[in-house]
């Protein structure tokens, strides 16, 4: 059973994030789980994965994000969507890994599994969009 709950999942800042992002970091993935609002814009380099679609891209997810080192995810306002398919990222990953992906909850870090930070965006993509 896992410890996470939507409650505990970190957040990162607009600010943190678009700095992320200017970085261009390989390391960074930025998941979008909003479904026909996609249109209406995104983050660049952002990955839209429709929440509809997770019961089957979920593990396709985790094997493909594996090398990243931090992922984050986010919806329109990152209260409902984002933050329950982050969670099921996390479970779903430590599903996969078993006792390979050890947990650890930094000071406001990121939950880590596997020497990956898993975030949900404050504010979601409305507050992005904003700045």
């Amino acid at each position: 059973m896992s410890n996470h709950t939507v409650a505990t999942l970190p957040r990162i800042s607009r600010e943190k994030l678009a700095d992320l992002v200017r970085a261009k970091s390989n390391s960074l993935a930025v998941i979008d789980v909003r479904d026909s609002d996609y249109i209406g814009g995104h983050i660049l380099n952002g990955t839209n994965v429709p929440v509809h679609t997770h019961d089957y891209r979920m593990p396709e997810l985790v094997r493909t994000l594996k090398d990243k080192d931090t992922v984050v995810f986010h919806c329109a306002l990152s209260q409902q969507r984002g933050p329950s398919s982050a969670l099921r990222y996390l479970r779903e990953k430590e599903r996969v890994e078993g006792s390979k992906g050890e947990e650890k909850t930094g000071d406001g870090q990121g939950v880590e599994t596997a020497e990956q930070k898993v975030y949900v965006l404050e504010g979601g993509f409305v507050k992005w969009q904003e700045v």
